[in-house]
């Protein structure tokens, strides 16, 4: 199919998004010993039906990663009336060894992306803590003509890191959302956005901060 031969034929990769400095950072300890080990509870919306998405931990417990393979949004021919927009929630338990907490300080988005002259695409992420409030939504927009791989960081500065509650175990919720808008394109042409891979090769990569908890009294 020639969508899936575009969406992961594509060698080079490019920046959407420039993202902003690297922010002055606290002394960081090291990694916590032990396995660090995620897994989906929980996944709801249009870009991760049943089954579409897998979750990783590094095994040097620095990073997971997120692997989509139906996340795809597009526009113009042959497209439904909602498939302009596909989002996901994702539910995620994260086991961390007893005596540390985690935030997360940077997230890495990839995928592809093919636009028309006049058309243009969004992709818009956040995360919070069960029971706590979601982080800012941040956006990155890709404008056509464009078809390529396409890549979008956010970094949280270390004052701002929101970090998990020490000795809970609560859940990591992820949203994510893709929306593409045909603009001046002719609707008689495709634009699409993808963050999926049937290949396991494009993943949205998410980068552990660890701090200590402090002693039980």
């Amino acid at each position: 199919m020639l969508l899936r031969r575009l969406t992961f034929g594509a060698a080079a990769i490019a920046l959407a998004a420039v993202a902003a400095p690297a922010p002055a950072q606290a002394a960081t300890p090291s990694v916590p010993p032990g396995r660090v080990t995620v897994e989906v509870v929980g996944a709801n919306g249009s870009g991760c039906p049943q089954g579409t998405t897998e979750v990783a931990a590094a095994s040097d417990n620095t990073a997971f990663t997120v692997t989509y393979s139906n996340y795809l949004a597009q526009t113009g021919a042959g497209s439904g009336g909602t498939d302009f927009r596909k989002n996901c929630q994702l539910a995620l338990r994260v086991h961390v060894p007893q005596g540390y907490t985690y935030a997360i300080a940077r997230a890495d988005y990839r995928g592809f992306a093919h636009l028309q002259r006049g058309a243009y695409a969004q992709e818009r992420a956040g995360y919070y803590f069960q029971g706590a409030s979601q982080t800012t939504r941040i956006t990155h927009q890709v404008n056509g003509p464009y078809s390529d791989n396409w890549q979008a960081g956010d970094q949280t500065a270390y004052n701002d890191l929101v970090w998990a509650p020490c000795g809970e175990e609560r859940n990591l919720n992820v949203n994510t959302e893709l929306r593409v808008y045909g603009g001046t394109s002719s609707p008689q042409t495709l634009s699409f956005m993808s963050m999926d891979s049937t290949d396991g090769s494009v993943s949205t990569v998410y980068h552990f901060e660890w701090k200590e908890c402090p002693a039980a009294a």
